[in-house]
């Protein structure tokens, strides 16, 4: 009697534990736009998302720690880093890709954060700061900002490679040019992102940077 090997075990892409993240981080984001950053508290991220609680400081260990995450992750899918060849193309698109996700209601939720949880002049003063009932926040929002800085980095890096940047062009200050006037014009209102902002702020920051190292 001819003997069948064993079919392999088919087990589910993900499994359980990722599929308890992806929960939790959408409720995490849920709770973020619609109650904002100070009223979101483990207790409530995990009833949303359906889990225990002790799960939920099992996996991230503190709330400010599952809020970075949950940043991270809607940033992640909300800007994306372009590839299209040259630097001029890759600022613009990823400044659009940032205004894009400014608009949207877990954007605006993750500014808003920021705002409440940023340490700079005129942030943590009052008396719903995020900063003044929270340092850790502060904390989670810097860790949030240097890992955008790190994964869009290479936009600046792929320029010098590619000799349209010079070596030691400064990659922070580079992206925080592009992205400042487009978090402030979505953040206060004040001024509409108008649809040709991304080229010209793309061209602002190269202007700036190949004249500031050629002079």
């Amino acid at each position: 009697m001819t003997e069948h090997a064993p079919e392999p075990i088919r087990r589910r892409p993900g499994g359980r534990a990722a599929r308890v993240r992806q929960a939790v981080l959408a409720a995490a984001l849920d709770v973020l736009v619609e109650e904002g950053i100070t009223r979101l508290t483990v207790a409530g991220v995990a009833a949303r998302a359906g889990v225990n609680e002790t799960t939920v400081y099992r996996r991230w260990g503190s709330r400010e720690k599952l809020v970075l995450d949950a940043m991270l992750a809607g940033s992640d899918d909300g800007i994306p880093v372009p590839d299209t060849g040259a630097v001029r193309t890759d600022l613009a698109a990823f400044a659009r890709a940032l205004a894009e996700y400014l608009a949207t209601p877990a954007g605006r939720a993750v500014a808003q954060a920021a705002v409440l949880s940023s340490d700079g002049p005129g942030a943590g003063t009052g008396p719903d700061s995020g900063s003044a009932r929270d340092p850790e926040l502060a904390e989670a929002w810097q860790a949030f900002w240097r890992s955008r800085l790190d994964q869009a980095g290479v936009i600046v890096s792929r320029a010098v490679e590619r000799g349209e940047l010079p070596a030691g062009t400064d990659t922070a200050l580079a992206l925080e040019l592009l992205c400042a006037p487009v978090q402030t014009r979505a953040l206060l209102g004040h001024r509409p992102i108008e649809p040709d902002l991304p080229e010209r702020l793309a061209d602002l920051v190269l202007d700036g940077l190949r004249g500031g190292v050629g002079g």
